[in-house]
């Protein structure tokens, strides 16, 4: 187990291994807090395990976090873990998720807004390439990707008000893949019937984004504009 916590010193302004260490411990808390709830939307239109399955993946996660490396490599790290322990599809998109993003922070010490907003991007691209899917069927990149789009739009504020706006973005997103009809994974089969449901991917990729905001509102103080 990492020493990192989240009562470790931060940068102001800068999004560094502490403050990757801590969004993965909150996000683990928020997937193990909301597990029976993601579990019933699945089991209404997928396998029924998606809570299950992302909670043992985050604790994976959480057990596999390094301490003294960038924090590029600890969200590899999260990644890698929650590949090798989460079952289902979840476990490859959102492995594959982290370790898109990581590999685009590289191994830079504190990450600026605008290079976190590129490493979210590149968790997106990453699951629309291993899955298949686009925003409108019914996954969880509809919420994922206008998340990352409004994280990117906000950058210039600082990571905390960027992450609250992808949060915002996020719950938006999800909400609205009730009234859609599934064209990928499990609940595409049930056609017609999937419609009327919340996409169980969708809501535990809102869980972390708030994960996101929750830390990064703690941790980081965003600097406000610059006047001349």
């Amino acid at each position: 187990m990492s020493g990192l916590t989240t009562a470790d010193a931060f940068t102001a302004g800068a999004f560094t291994a502490a403050e990757a260490a801590a969004w993965i411990r909150r996000a683990a808390e928020l997937v193990s807090a909301d597990a029976d709830r993601l579990t019933r939307l699945d089991a209404a239109i997928g396998d029924g395990d998606h809570g299950l399955n992302l909670d043992r993946g985050f604790a994976a996660a959480v057990e596999a976090l390094p301490g003294g490396v960038p924090p590029g490599r600890v969200l590899i790290a999260a990644g890698r873990a929650i590949v090798s322990k989460t079952g289902g599809a979840s476990g490859p998109l959102y492995g594959t998720a982290l370790r898109r993003a990581g590999k685009a922070l590289g191994d830079t010490e504190e990450a600026s807004a605008a290079q976190l907003g590129e490493a979210l991007t590149a968790a997106v691209t990453g699951i629309r390439e291993l899955g298949g899917a686009q925003p409108g069927d019914k996954t969880m990149l509809d919420a994922l990707t206008p998340a990352a789009e409004a994280f990117a739009a906000s950058a210039e504020q600082g990571v905390p008000a960027a992450a609250r706006a992808a949060l915002e973005a996020a719950e938006q997103g999800a909400e609205a893949t009730v009234p859609l009809v599934a064209r990928k994974g499990r609940a595409s089969y049930l056609g017609e019937r999937s419609a009327g449901h919340l996409d169980p991917g969708a809501a535990s990729s809102v869980l972390l984004l708030r994960a996101l905001a929750d830390v990064t509102a703690t941790s980081l103080s965003a600097p406000g504009p610059t006047e001349t």
